[in-house]
């Protein structure tokens, strides 16, 4: 038995368990069966969206004071695209609506020269969300989302673009671009990062200040009123990456992040215990922080803590499948576990909330498919002859050490033995709002020193582990009495001896470390840079610098991969 928000007495329909114990399918069920019995009319949603759309034009809201009403004009606005599975063909382009068009046609132009030519008609996605509220009422939404893939691109050579509606909107022209094809064509750039969220309170619905859903609470040496992930933002796009990814956690309409039931809660009301606060017009804003980027350059995403929305089926997931358009090549039902190629190089998102023993609402969910996978595709990519490097990226860290979250034994478990035998040159993690990065590490220990400015060998040095998770959440700290060290603050020694490891039964198991090389407290993204080499005579590059959020670069590692001539000879 639990409570629901309105505080009566129900029937999980897990006799024994507690709401902070069910998984996201059965919260899911729950949240169904809760609707059922406090159903909300046709005419008091549309009323409940219309009214959340009358707020003023306060906070961040992509539409402003017009959004979601049905007499405004039509506008399509909070524009991102992602790659398709051939991301060297393929090009997916989304945005937001203003409201329900209607009958109103929503259309993507687009072409290889700012002349356009085509025309696409728009798949329009509409995301429906009832949210329990801590007063006993349901907050009611409707998100509209268009949808459009453009195929046979060829490959680096810029697509032009500009939405337009039946009824006059037409938005500016902007252009991206599909990847290098697979080999070692030419240089090219990416960016990460993970734990971004909104720095403003969303203007929807009414009621709501500073400090509802954006979490601004900082650290004493930082202003209130600095826009950390505004920062970030700016720095990526001054960045001009050929795409981006991000490692989980992405717009924070959830804050709380513990994997429980949704609930609103209004100003001053914090939801009862087994619940979590859950704003869906959080993503308005997201959308449109992003877009300076996102519309120009392709951003893809892993799933954290924070992005499992149990109102949306499957497995908290059905959200994004009508936010976001991203690769669809990794295992049936696991829709943030994909795989591309962009040159030389293999990039692997992974669902972390599938394998994490700290936070288990969706551990175990692919029954072991994601993990099959995985060794799968790591095994095709390591023995292709085209692929130097290989990427992970994914939201829980294997290997971190602050003070919050630390290191999960799930993802060690899972995962780190597959880097360790396919050579994995470099996994990206976010979570802990830090930067950290370790020295190589095979077999669970460093096996080297590697510090600023180093150069990692991945056949032979093994695996360096990054956790890039101060995208514009709130930092986070280190153990007691662990110092940050990085370049023009190096420690001497950055041993840790008072760390922990979740453990499979969500306790804390300490563990004293010596693989933790470089930390740092504040805001901060990655800058990658690959330049293939030539077979037999020079080896390829992967340069990554980490940059804090106003451009200081603070570390810098260079990852090499020798090319001989002719067949590699595959794995150890």
């Amino acid at each position: 038995m639990t409570l629901n928000p309105a505080g009566e007495t129900v029937a999980t329909g897990i006799p024994g368990t507690l709401a902070e114990n069910m998984t996201m399918a059965e919260q899911h069920d729950w949240h169904r069966s809760f609707l059922r019995r406090h159903p909300v009319s046709r005419r008091n949603f549309l009323v409940g969206a219309a009214a959340t759309a009358a707020a003023i034009g306060v906070g961040n809201s992509v539409f402003a004071r017009t959004a979601y009403a049905q007499d405004a004009p039509l506008a399509v606005a909070g524009r991102h695209m992602g790659f398709g599975n051939d991301p060297a063909t393929q090009l997916r382009f989304s945005a937001q609506l203003s409201r329900n068009p209607g009958l109103t046609g929503v259309f993507l132009d687009h072409g290889p020269t700012p002349a356009l030519g085509a025309t696409t008609s728009a798949e329009v996605r509409n995301l429906i969300s009832q949210v329990p509220q801590t007063d006993g009422g349901i907050l009611s939404a409707e998100q509209y989302y268009v949808h459009v893939p453009v195929d046979n691109l060829t490959p680096k050579l810029p697509h032009y673009y500009r939405w337009r509606t039946a009824d006059g909107f037409v938005s500016d022209i902007r252009s991206a671009s599909p990847a290098l094809p697979s080999g070692r064509i030419a240089p090219f750039r990416f960016t990460m990062m993970g734990d971004q969220g909104v720095d403003e309170t969303p203007s929807q619905p009414e009621g709501l200040v500073a400090g509802d859903y954006d979490d601004q609470y900082y650290k004493a040496d930082n202003e209130p009123s600095v826009k950390h992930a505004r920062n970030i933002n700016r720095q990526i796009e001054a960045s001009h990456p050929d795409f981006h990814i991000l490692a989980g956690d992405i717009a924070y309409a959830d804050p709380s992040g513990a994997g429980l039931p949704p609930q609103f809660a209004k100003h001053g009301q914090t939801p009862p215990k087994g619940f979590d606060k859950f704003n869906p017009f959080v993503w308005d804003g997201y959308f449109q922080a992003i877009e300076a980027s996102a519309s120009t350059a392709p951003w893809l995403f892993a799933t954290g803590n924070h992005d499992m929305e149990a109102l949306y089926s499957p497995n908290g997931y059905g959200g994004h499948a009508a936010r976001l358009d991203q690769p669809s090549n990794g295992p049936k039902g696991c829709p943030s576990a994909y795989s591309f190629v962009y040159g030389n190089t293999a990039v692997l998102s992974l669902d972390a909330n599938d394998v994490s023993y700290e936070i288990k609402a969706n551990t175990g969910y692919s029954g072991g498919a994601q993990n099959t996978w995985v060794e799968q595709t790591l095994a095709k990519y390591r023995a292709d002859p085209n692929i130097d490097f290989i990427v992970c990226f994914f939201h829980h860290c294997a290997y971190s050490t602050t003070s919050t979250h630390a290191s999960d034994g799930g993802v060690r478990d899972a995962w780190v033995s597959l880097f360790d035998r396919y050579e994995v040159d470099v996994v990206l993690q976010a979570h802990n709002h830090v930067f950290e990065r370790t020295d190589p590490i095979r077999g669970n220990r460093a096996t080297r020193v590697a510090g600023d400015n180093a150069t990692v060998d991945g056949k032979t040095d093994g695996t360096v582990y990054y956790t890039v998770g101060g995208g514009g959440r709130p930092r986070y700290t280190f153990q007691d009495g662990e110092g940050v060290s990085y370049r023009g603050n190096e420690l001497p020694d950055t041993a840790v001896p008072n760390s922990y490891v979740w453990a499979p039964d969500g306790t804390k198991s300490a563990e004293s470390i010596t693989w933790s090389r470089v930390r740092f407290l504040n805001y901060s993204f990655v800058r990658v840079d690959v330049v293939p080499g030539i077979p037999g005579i020079t080896a390829s590059r992967m340069t990554i610098g980490a940059i804090d959020e106003y451009g200081n670069e603070f570390d810098r590692l260079t990852f090499t991969r020798d090319i001989p001539i002719g067949p590699r000879s595959g794995s150890s």
